[in-house]
């Protein structure tokens, strides 16, 4: 007997590939597994793709206009350096997309995303967590020295 499969599915208008794609090459650790075409289309475009992210799997489906993605799915990623927060959140923006606060962001397909210092977890386990929770509240984009600097005061 196989052992069941599990893969976080993520519903979009249109343009699943090209997300998928442009995801995939935004991580090191990332790869498309396959790609179902929609059946009937002449141009031969996607109906589901499935792509790995750091291990994590997921499904992108051209689903249609019948739902729509929120932020109550999410992808969180968690990085080690400013740099990396930086390059990442500047492109999941890219093209359309949209800030918000505390490290989320909305990519131009709609799908959230929180990116966050792996630091943010350790501070917030610390003694002076109330002021980098504080900190974190006033953020759009997260900053690892400002979060380290309210962990010291």
């Amino acid at each position: 007997m196989t052992a069941a499969s599990v893969a976080t599915s993520l519903w979009f208008e249109s343009g699943a590939e090209e997300a998928a794609r442009y995801y995939c090459a935004l991580f090191s650790d990332a790869r498309i597994d396959d790609i179902f075409p929609q059946q009937g289309d002449p141009e031969g475009r996607a109906f589901l793709v499935e792509f790995t992210l750091q291990g994590q799997r997921f499904q992108a489906m051209n689903g249609g206009p019948h739902y729509r993605l929120t932020p109550a799915c999410s992808i969180s990623v968690q990085l080690d350096t400013q740099a990396e927060i930086d390059r990442i959140w500047a492109a999941l923006l890219a093209g359309g997309g949209s800030e918000s606060r505390c490290g989320w962001l909305t990519d131009r397909w709609g799908l959230s995303w929180q990116i966050l210092p792996r630091a943010l977890l350790r501070l917030l386990r610390g003694p002076n967590a109330s002021p980098v929770t504080q900190a974190m509240m006033g953020m759009v984009k997260l900053d690892i020295a400002a979060l380290q600097a309210a962990a010291r005061s």
